[in-house]
């Protein structure tokens, strides 16, 4: 029981950093060979757990090599188009200007079923509102609308429009994030003043507390402190 329980924290371990030292890359963006690797690693992963005969660094080697594999084939990518073209797949226009360009269709084995669920999921209703519709090498469908058909814009408008930067987490479920009050050249004590001002006396009270670029705090109370500040006032 403990030796299954050891090699399924060491198995998981394992994967989880073999994974992380492939690289970052979402479900949906996977190529061919990227998803034949994850499969072949989930399956290698598993053997040890599911067969007691099968010693653990029976696994461990398979997946140090499909890692190693990855990872120059990714070097490849990155210095050939050829090897890129070859291993992850090429883009292709399905639909341009409106009309779908049937033959392109044909050759990827993609039939008008996909290609209008892909432009459902894009939002887009009507097909003739379509400038480019590309089918990337991971198999994602990307549109790009015609002009007409854009949602306005301010720079449309002629409107300018302040920066807007990402907001600094500066208290997150209790804990104060003090890189970033240093970044910003604050204080805790300057932070235990805004609180109070949003009605909190301890930042351990706090779910999130976010500062935006116009300077303004954006404060959630965990649960707990919200029922214990209705009990009081009741």
């Amino acid at each position: 029981m403990l030796s299954t329980v050891l090699k399924t924290v060491f198995m998981y371990t394992f994967v989880l950093f073999v994974t992380r030292v492939m690289g970052k890359r979402e479900i949906g963006q996977l190529s061919p060979f990227d998803l034949v690797v994850a499969i072949m690693i989930a399956d290698l992963a598993a053997m040890p757990l599911e067969e007691k005969s099968i010693h653990i660094h029976d696994a461990v080697l398979p997946i140090v090599v499909l890692a190693i594999a990855e990872v120059v084939f990714a070097f490849m990518t990155l210095r050939s188009e050829k090897a890129r073209s070859l291993i992850s797949g090429k883009s292709s226009l399905v639909v341009r200007d409106g009309k779908i360009l049937e033959g392109a269709l044909r050759e990827l084995r993609y039939n008008i079923d996909d290609l209008l669920s892909g432009l459902r999921e894009k939002d887009v209703s009507n097909i003739q509102d379509v400038e480019f519709a590309i089918l990337e090498g991971s198999g994602r469908l990307s549109v790009i609308m015609k002009s007409q058909a854009r949602p306005v814009t301010p720079r449309d408008l002629g409107i300018t429009t302040s920066y807007e930067g990402l907001p600094y987490p500066l208290v997150t479920d209790g804990e104060v994030k003090y890189k970033y009050l240093s970044q910003l050249g604050l204080t805790i004590a300057w932070l235990k003043e805004e609180l109070r001002k949003k009605g909190v006396n301890d930042p351990a009270d706090v779910l999130l507390a976010s500062l935006d670029t116009s300077g303004e705090l954006y404060v959630v109370k965990k649960e707990s402190a919200e029922l214990r500040d209705l009990k009081i006032k009741e």
